[in-house]
């Protein structure tokens, strides 16, 4: 299984000079026109497991929807195993550019957990309608060991890492107190987003994405240092480690 690359910034797939002689052209073109092909077939598979879920993945069905041949699409992954691998790894790599490297832009520490978790919630609040290949994937491969189930908990391990470890540098900056717990900390970060979706997609209770944000600012003000490095933009109470709301902490620039 390929690594996911949540971790460090992706290296640019080298270009390939074109070549002057005209005789390898051909194969160059037909090359490129089958990656082509294949990229098609995977965003219209992507499309169909955030509804149907990857169980739902067929060679026949994305055959019929692509209005090509079975063989054809057979052609391209030589399984419905590797369909799926596939269609997680996109998923994957849609969430890094959405999520990840834009927070990249920010500066270690908590302007950067903040874009972090920001990204996270803008995807969160468009995948209510459309699903969430991570959480519904878990449903269906949690008790099912394999290469599927392990393409999708290893791309959700290196994304909860990278989160993780965002926290962590928030620590390292000074704007987390030092006595805290960065394990519980990005714990409960990730609760909030498993709380949004069964609360939005599935109860559909209003306000649910308010409810979230007002989380993460109270997660900020609970961990965040004694100087008020982290105060939270919302201006919602800070929460004393005692576990009682103080006054509220005005917002400061970053």
């Amino acid at each position: 299984m390929v690594a996911m690359s949540v971790t460090e910034p992706s290296a640019k797939a080298a270009r390939v000079p074109a070549r002057d002689s005209g005789e390898s052209q051909p194969l160059i073109t037909g090359l490129h026109k089958g990656q082509q092909t294949k990229a098609a077939i995977v965003d219209a598979a992507l499309g169909l497991a955030t509804q149907i879920g990857l169980e739902g993945l067929s060679i026949g069905a994305l055959a019929e929807v692509m209005r090509m041949s079975k063989s054809g699409v057979f052609a391209h992954f030589g399984s419905r195993e590797e369909l799926q691998i596939s269609v997680i790894r996109e998923y994957h790599t849609r969430f890094e550019e959405e999520v990840f490297y834009p927070a990249l832009e920010k500066a270690r520490g908590m302007p950067r957990l903040k874009a972090l978790f920001q990204n996270w919630m803008n995807r969160t609040s468009v995948e209510i309608d459309s699903g969430c290949l991570y959480i519904s994937g878990a449903v269906e491969f949690d008790d099912r060991p394999g290469p599927v189930r392990d393409a999708l908990a290893g791309s959700v391990k290196t994304w909860l890492s990278a989160m993780y470890r965002a926290v962590v540098q928030a620590k390292d900056a000074g704007h987390v107190s030092s006595d805290a717990d960065e394990h519980q900390m990005a714990f409960e970060i990730h609760g909030l987003i498993l709380a949004l979706h069964y609360e939005a997609r599935f109860l559909k209770t209003p306000g649910s994405i308010d409810r979230a944000n007002a989380g993460f600012a109270h997660i900020v003000a609970r961990y965040g240092s004694q100087d008020g490095a982290s105060a939270n933009p919302a201006k919602v109470s800070r929460i004393t480690r005692s576990g009682h709301s103080a006054k509220p902490v005005p917002a400061t620039k970053e």
